[in-house]
């Protein structure tokens, strides 16, 4: 092959230059996280991360291991999200959201 006859795909951008490659991908991983769909990641009311137990069951399970259920998150209409453990105590003496003062009311509850 001569200069006219070269391969278009072996220019770049016009030059007579073979196109090197810089580096090779051998080996790639992927790395995922995930969170809760919550406005705010702590609890308001015991100040611990909604992804963790709350405190009153971080100190059960270290009296009971055994039969310990799960702290599992609870949405308000309002979309604020708590422990259940910890918003089932706040009920009792008031019915309002602890951070926007709603009236409370369940939307939903998960693990």
């Amino acid at each position: 092959m001569g200069d006219s006859e070269q391969d278009p795909g072996d220019r770049i951008d016009g030059d007579n230059q073979k196109n090197d490659k810089m580096f090779t991908l051998k080996k790639w991983n992927a790395v995922a996280m995930w969170s809760w769909d919550v406005e705010c990641d702590t609890c308001a009311i015991c100040r611990v991360q909604v992804m963790d137990a709350c405190l009153r069951c971080q100190a059960e399970s270290k009296k009971e291991v055994y039969g310990r259920q799960d702290c599992v998150v609870v949405w308000g209409e309002c979309n604020h999200s708590f422990h259940y453990c910890c918003m089932s105590l706040w009920v009792k003496q008031n019915n309002r959201c602890p951070l926007c003062q709603q009236e409370w009311s369940i939307q939903r509850m998960g693990k």
